[in-house]
């Protein structure tokens, strides 16, 4: 009873929010402009999913030795060299000459991001408590989608305006301004993880279910971060970035909602939905052709991605030992980048052999796949 009385909103859990907000919201505005940058630089659809396929290889080498340090060492140390890291690579992405240099940059952009990203959750985690976890968490994890719904957006006008390297600048700015106010950042660690020093370890293993899910689903992500832009140009349509406005604004219903949802009746009425809704949309946006349907789509994805990922995110940090905290987020954003990158790349490679509206009517298969995944190994499991 006295953890329900716990506050949510503390000091730290609203900073480690905003923290996490200008995190994503730089990074979020590489992801649809960079294609567009390797493009003019003579890139082909196959190579352009590489650009943030380099990435995704990166964070997922990086993630778990990253988590295990953040349970080992603490929070705040890892998580400025990731941000550091961010800043420098950022700064070089005009000056590249060619298409493999952006790549290989981008590669090491993949680090720093990979070490950041999950130093930010861990932090968040440390800041919610238990009782309201799928709430708080629903509520942080919302920083994150609203930078992944409006930075492109503001990306995508940027780069249209002013071209790329203004937008670069702007994208190292805002991790600097991350690592200016992560110094005001207090002690995250709990006392117990301070007292008892963990092995490091590769994976958390109570949260590889929920990362294996959110693989399937980024990987939709994926396919619409990297290619929408190009796919609306074919339809001619050229204001696409209002399509991460809906997205952004469907957010603002469903993460409270969900997470409180989560906390009250099981991560099972906010997912099960929340597939559904993101095979929908894959499905409706492999026939858009207007600007109403592609907004169509971009409400009805929205409503299902963040019914998913907030909950999936609660479930693979609650279910872990507060000492392996670290590792859980580590594991789950694994599944989270791996899926995005993965998804980018295949997405080219059906894009150049069939085509951008095939490819995103077969991407719908990768959230009924998790959908039966989910169901197999835990909700019957769960049941037996």
């Amino acid at each position: 009873m006295e953890d329900k009385k716990q506050p949510l909103w503390t000091r730290d859990f609203i900073m480690i929010a905003v923290i996490n907000l200008f995190l994503f919201w730089g990074f979020q505005m590489l992801l649809p402009t960079l294609p567009l940058f390797a493009k003019s630089l003579g890139g082909s659809d196959t190579m352009l999913g590489w650009i943030v396929g380099s990435a995704t290889v990166a964070s997922l080498l990086i993630r778990p030795v990253s988590g295990a340090l953040l349970d080992k060492m603490g929070r705040k140390g890892i998580f400025a060299a990731g941000l550091l890291i961010i800043i420098a690579v950022t700064l070089s992405f005009g000056w590249l000459p060619s298409v493999g240099a952006l790549i290989a940059v981008r590669f090491v952009h993949g680090i720093g991001w990979g070490i950041a990203s999950t130093a930010s959750s861990t932090i968040a985690s440390d800041n919610i408590p238990k009782s309201r976890f799928g709430e708080g968490m629903g509520y942080f994890s919302l920083s994150s989608s609203l930078a992944m719904a409006l930075a492109p957006g503001m990306a995508l006008a940027m780069f249209a305006g002013s071209g790329f390297k203004p937008l670069s600048f702007v994208s190292a700015g805002l991790a600097a301004v991350v690592l200016l106010l992560s110094f005001f950042l207090r002690n995250t660690e709990k006392a117990e993880l301070q007292e008892e020093r963990v092995k490091a370890s590769v994976y958390e293993r109570t949260s590889i279910l929920p990362a294996a899910i959110m693989f399937l689903v980024c990987a939709t992500y994926g396919s619409i971060t990297g290619f929408l832009s190009l796919y609306a140009i074919n339809a001619g349509i050229t204001n696409i970035g209002i399509f991460f406005t809906v997205y952004a604004a469907t957010l603002l219903v469903t993460r409270p909602l969900s997470g409180r949802l989560t906390d009250r009746f099981g991560f099972s009425v906010a997912i099960y939905p929340g597939l559904l809704l993101v095979a929908v949309a894959m499905i409706l946006l492999s026939r858009a052709a207007t600007l109403p349907a592609f907004l169509l789509c971009a409400a009805i994805y929205g409503l299902g991605l963040g019914s998913v990922q907030s909950s999936l995110q609660a479930m693979a940090i609650i279910r872990a030992p507060k000492e392996r905290r670290g590792a859980a987020n580590a594991t789950f954003f694994t599944g989270f980048d791996g899926g995005i990158g993965f998804g980018s790349v295949i997405g080219g490679m059906i894009a150049s052999a069939a085509g951008y509206s095939r490819m995103y009517l077969y991407f719908s298969f990768f959230a009924v796949i998790a959908g039966f995944c989910y169901y197999i190994f835990f909700t019957r499991k769960k049941g037996a």
